[in-house]
């Protein structure tokens, strides 16, 4: 990931005319501008993970759905991505735009970080400072490599840490009544249970 921003003020209009890549992610977080390169198996393979498990909880619960890499549209200098948003779908009816953006935050975000302290410091602190101004209700920040989640919950009108959980632990939320798995289960895949002959 790196920063492009030197001086500028960017905008969703200024993305608009840079060059469409699949292989490349753009965002814009307080005008600046962050360009992530397409990420390595094991990050998309806990994204997955983390979508199929609320995904199995949503079509229990009938109360809303996850999405995968949706576009948050604050304002127009601030347009995210992130890994897994999940919204209710009162909120989601309310926030989906005709093109299938999201103009508004949803309940929970989900990020999972990429090596490198500049993806790191995007997701731990502009992040984290946006989704907390925006209104999110609870953000995970996830680590393949520590296989750890950093929980932050809202507490008087801004996001603060809440918990920071390790494998053992059961994962848990305040906004997803009932849900909850381990956080081994976000991280390990049959390839690994086969290999290890478990």
């Amino acid at each position: 990931m790196t920063s492009a921003n030197h001086g500028l003020r960017w905008t969703m209009r200024d993305v608009e005319a840079l060059p469409d890549n699949e292989w490349i992610r753009y965002e814009i977080i307080d005008g600046e501008l962050y360009v992530t390169r397409a990420p390595h198996h094991r990050h998309q393979y806990t994204v997955g993970r983390i979508f199929a498990l609320l995904d199995a909880w949503s079509r229990q619960t009938g109360l809303g759905e996850p999405s995968i890499m949706p576009g948050l549209i604050f304002s127009d200098s601030d347009n995210v991505a992130p890994d897994v948003a999940w919204l209710s779908y009162g909120r989601l009816r309310h926030l989906q735009d005709e093109v299938g953006h999201f103009r508004g935050a949803p309940e929970l975000v989900v990020e999972v970080l990429s090596p490198g302290k500049a993806n790191e410091d995007r997701d731990r602190l502009a992040k984290l400072k946006l989704y907390s101004r925006q209104g999110v209700q609870e953000y995970w920040i996830v680590d393949p490599v520590t296989q750890q989640v950093e929980l932050y919950r809202r507490e008087q009108a801004q996001l603060v840490r809440f918990a920071t959980l390790f494998p053992p632990d059961e994962l848990t939320s305040p906004i997803l009544p009932g849900f909850r798995c381990t956080v081994a289960e976000v991280f390990t895949s049959r390839a690994e249970s086969y290999n290890t002959g478990s």
